[in-house]
């Protein structure tokens, strides 16, 4: 039957894969890196409207490393949903060669089409660049000093039910059936850049979230692999919670600021990651590291807003998720005094100006001018 040989097509892959990352391991050294190049990628929707604002900003707190090119901030175009549509690809081939030319990349949200769209059956371009650049953590911050919160989630980026989105088989009218992957080497290596940060910030605690007293062989391999890697950190307090008490937890405000650093497999991280930026102010506040051995990625959290194009009101959208996500650039590439002259930027806008996402309130120009008036 020919959804057999497809599903044998996918476990050749996967074991390729498998045997990809194990030769992948070697992470760029930037201070060896005479220039850094950052690819700037605008987005859909709203994405050009905030990307433009957090190059505005960059090209202020870099403008000496711009100016002896130690740095470069590079325009990729291509990656809109009009082109890829039009190339019936997800990453258009020469967009991806451009983008593999770059060490970093600031992206803005891209389209993903739904089956209502009645468009091509175009995977998300996140999950592509992902899985081509290698891109094995995704990491998000959410801190609230008031409350007493500080977390950070290490979702595995690669694997899980994403890593096969766009390849589940219809069997019949009456069923069909989707993928889910968890690998020995993907499951290690995010377990091991959660326990390396916990430890590099004070031995900080360490949770699990998995599903696996129902995912036996999926969830419950991640599950006891984590632990493994925990047994190289014997000062790190480790526990475990399933996907859905965890949800629970985090809104638990007598229980909830004892959580350090999370690890989860993909799909569980990317509801969590948005269930606690809502706890932050919404998931506008939030950026995110899409990290790997030779790249990484940055980019707001939240998705294009095609109703604010719509509704003629996209200059209005909040630029503070990807100007955090250009914070957490700067520190992956080494520059923690700028990240954190940035930091302190952001901070005073959000206290200084009134974001309401409509012309209700200020524009992303705005808050971004407040941001540069603290630089």
């Amino acid at each position: 039957m020919e959804y057999i040989k497809e599903f044998e097509k996918i476990i050749e892959e996967q074991l390729a894969r498998v045997e990809r990352m194990k030769a992948s391991n070697e992470f760029v050294d930037f201070k060896a890196i005479d220039k850094i190049i950052i690819g700037i990628i605008d987005g859909d929707g709203i994405g050009p409207v905030i990307v433009a604002e957090a190059k505005r900003v960059l090209q202020e707190l870099l403008k000496d490393e711009l100016a002896s090119c130690k740095i470069e901030l590079r325009t990729i175009d291509g990656l809109t949903i009009e082109n890829r549509i039009a190339k019936n690809a997800t990453v258009p081939e020469d967009v991806l060669a451009e983008i593999k030319k770059c060490h970093i990349l600031l992206k803005g949200p891209t389209t993903t089409p739904s089956k209502a769209d009645n468009l091509p059956n175009i995977e998300s371009a996140n999950v592509t660049l992902r899985r081509e650049l290698d891109l094995f953590a995704n990491v998000r911050p959410v801190s609230i000093p008031e409350k007493n919160i500080d977390w950070v989630f290490y979702r595995e980026n690669t694997e899980g039910e994403y890593a096969l989105g766009s390849r589940g088989v219809e069997i019949s009218k009456d069923i069909s059936i989707d993928f889910k992957v968890t690998t020995t080497g993907g499951t290690e290596r995010i377990a091991k850049a959660a326990f390396e940060y916990a430890k590099a910030n004070g031995n900080k605690n360490v949770s699990i979230v998995t599903k696996a007293n129902i995912m036996k062989k999926t969830d419950g391999k991640f599950l006891d692999l984590c632990y493994q890697v925990a047994k190289d950190y014997p000062d790190i307090k480790v526990d475990d919670w399933y996907v859905d008490i965890m949800a629970a937890n985090l809104v638990n405000e007598q229980i909830r600021s004892g959580f350090n650093v999370f690890i989860l497999p993909n799909l569980y991280g990317d509801i969590i990651t948005d269930e606690a930026a809502q706890i932050q102010g919404g998931v506008g506040t939030a950026g995110s590291a899409n990290v790997g051995a030779r790249y990484a990625m940055f980019e707001a959290i939240h998705g294009s807003a095609p109703r604010m194009v719509a509704e003629g009101i996209a200059d209005y959208a909040n630029p503070s998720s990807i100007l955090k996500a250009s914070e957490m650039m700067l520190r992956h590439i080494g520059y923690a005094d700028k990240a954190d002259e940035l930091s302190a930027a952001l901070n005073f806008a959000k206290d200084h100006t009134h974001m309401t996402g409509d012309a209700s309130g200020e524009t992303a120009a705005a808050f971004a001018h407040c941001v540069l008036s603290q630089l």
